[in-house]
């Protein structure tokens, strides 16, 4: 899997590989926070808010970066959020990486932003153990918006992980079944000062200002699910 997208990368336009591999740490903060302001405005952003409301994390990709040539490949860095549902308190953020191959007649270019709403604690802690697989023992759904949410598409939590996706101003959900998310060792180092696991990062409580904003956006969601 790892020679098939590497080699598909390489093929990107310039432009798009590095908006998917470039961001530090901070910009990455960033950029997350302007991915949930703009799904914020979106109609159907009620549901994802209302699963965050109960949620024990999010992950935030600002940019996936998906590349088909027959054979699909996506990338893209994003950091994750553990959170307190009895407290609200959130944790982290831990920095990670996610990748994923597709088959079947494809072609083109596409950047994505992505959330992953983690709803219950075999979910939080697969992130807290670094690498994942998503689907099988991991379940994975597509966020449920719009009549969907209203017919009540899997709202009792049997999925660990809602995903939804924000492409050219459109807001849905979206399938990841087999997409694979490793920690960012490097940006996690250099944004917290030392080597530490996944466990150990999402166990610190996200109290400095570099997170602040991003966290008073989650929370202001959150709030108004309410």
């Amino acid at each position: 899997m790892a020679s098939a997208l590497i080699c598909i990368l390489l093929v990107l336009p310039v432009g798009f590989s590095a908006s998917a591999t470039a961001s530090s740490p901070l910009e990455r903060l960033s950029e997350a926070l302007h991915v949930l302001k703009e799904m914020s405005q979106q109609d159907d952003v009620g549901t994802m808010a209302r699963l965050l409301e109960k949620a024990k994390g999010v992950a935030i990709f600002p940019s996936v970066v998906k590349a088909s040539l027959g054979i699909g490949a996506r990338y893209g860095k994003g950091l994750v959020l553990r959170r307190d549902s009895a407290t609200g308190g959130w944790y982290g953020p831990g920095f990670i990486e996610i990748t994923g191959l597709s088959w079947g007649f494809q072609a083109g270019v596409q950047s994505t932003a992505l959330v992953l709403v983690i709803t219950n604690e075999n979910g939080m802690r697969a992130f807290e153990g670094g690498k994942i697989t998503l689907g099988g023992e991991l379940a994975v759904a597509a966020g449920p918006v719009g009549r969907h949410a209203e017919a009540g598409t899997d709202l009792d939590f049997k999925a660990s992980i809602y995903s939804y996706s924000m492409s050219r101003g459109a807001f849905a959900g979206i399938s990841l079944e087999g997409a694979k998310i490793d920690p960012d060792e490097p940006a996690n180092e250099l944004y917290w000062g030392s080597a530490l696991s996944p466990g150990e990062i999402l166990a610190r409580k996200a109290a400095d200002n570099r997170a602040k904003p991003l966290i008073q956006e989650l929370n202001r969601l959150i709030a108004e699910a309410r």
